[in-house]
């Protein structure tokens, strides 16, 4: 990784080399419910005091509630188009510009990978265009790797691997991806990818489920996590992240 990039980078993730980022881009798709996410600045302060290294969001956030994320690195998401109520969600390209997401004081940006269907092509070559981007300028692209058409109903190991692999491959910094289920055949996931792997939360799990999956997570060698609803839609946000915070950093 190139200087600069570097230097970003220190800004997301601890000198342990791990990261607790929380998601909060999920309103850009029309995400209903919203939970604590109805008041962004409030919901960021908790959890930056509660131990979230980056915050992941949007634009509007980021323009709006700057002065709420104190020490914590920010990752713009640069892609969008689709909300819930259009449903293509495979249709997404990039919609915002590296230097739009500079000037909003951004540490790196998001874009997403949609793998195994027909929007596969369309897909990778936005997310090529936002690596260009990111490599001219110095910023660390986190890839958003998601398993579309057949390969979605049947997540197996081995297509989340390839789409790992694949971020990686596409220029990719870091790569935010669902757990596969097991430790055996995440740490195969991790081991194929060659720049850290962040492991999302998807769907609202029990907090047991998702602090269970977390902890296998890390002893498979995951850089941390990148997780939204399983901490915004929970009663108590800033013991949510307190609790991935101390298994991810170790405390």
């Amino acid at each position: 990784m190139n200087n600069g990039k570097q230097l970003r980078r220190h800004r997301i993730f601890r000198a342990d080399g791990r990261a607790v980022v929380i998601a909060m881009d999920h309103g850009m798709f029309g995400a209903n419910p919203l939970g604590n996410l109805r008041e962004p600045d409030k919901l960021i302060a908790q959890v930056v005091a509660a131990g979230a290294d980056a915050i992941l969001t949007t634009p509007g956030i980021a323009a709006s509630f700057g002065s709420a994320f104190g020490r914590a690195g920010l990752i713009l998401r640069v892609d969008g188009g689709t909300t819930r109520l259009g449903g293509s969600w495979g249709q997404m390209s990039q919609l915002f510009s590296v230097t739009d997401a500079l000037r909003l004081g951004a540490d790196a940006v998001v874009a997403m990978g949609f793998i195994g269907g027909a929007e596969e092509k369309a897909s990778l070559a936005s997310l090529a265009a936002v690596a260009r981007e990111c490599l001219e300028w110095q910023v660390p692209l986190l890839a958003e790797m998601m398993l579309m058409g057949a390969a979605s109903e049947n997540p197996a190991p081995e297509n989340l691997t390839t789409a790992a692999r694949i971020a990686a491959e596409m220029g990719a910094d870091f790569v935010k991806i669902a757990y596969t289920g097991t430790p055996e055949s995440f740490q195969s996931l991790v081991e194929s990818c060659f720049v850290p792997v962040l492991m999302l939360g998807g769907d609202s799990k029990a907090e047991t489920e998702i602090l269970g999956q977390v902890q296998d997570a890390m002893h498979a060698g995951a850089a941390g996590v990148a997780m939204g609803r399983n901490v915004w839609q929970h009663p108590n946000p800033a013991a949510m992240t307190r609790a991935i915070a101390d298994i991810i950093h170790g405390k």
